[in-house]
């Protein structure tokens, strides 16, 4: 499997108090545990991404726990409100302690 590819869509710019709306996706087969190899029998193991978490200037500002029936390439969508400007951090934890993350700026106006 091809590294897991972090994507994430932010405005770069907001008023102060607007209510953004942020898009994130990252690439991953988020194998369930539940198929077998088709060469050997042998179930395949479970690997998927279980936990996310945004953060915003350090701040965690929305978290998902995520389970097997999740699907391969999973899509977020979350609003937050533009405070003030800063750093978005999204993080995503794989079952095997794979860490994959992203940063956005905002600017607030």
């Amino acid at each position: 499997m091809a590294k897991p590819k972090p994507r994430v869509k932010v405005p770069k710019t907001a008023a102060k108090g607007e209510v953004l709306e942020i898009k994130t996706l990252i690439t991953h087969k988020m194998e369930s545990g539940q198929r077998k190899d088709k060469k050997t029998g042998e179930k395949i193991p479970q690997k998927i991404i279980n936990k996310f978490v945004c953060a915003f200037n350090g701040k965690e500002v929305f978290s998902a726990d995520w389970h097997p029936a999740i699907s391969a390439n999973p899509f977020m969508s979350f609003y937050a409100v533009a405070t003030e400007s800063g750093t978005f951090e999204f993080t995503w934890t794989d079952d095997d302690g794979s860490v994959y993350s992203k940063t956005a700026q905002l600017t607030v106006e």
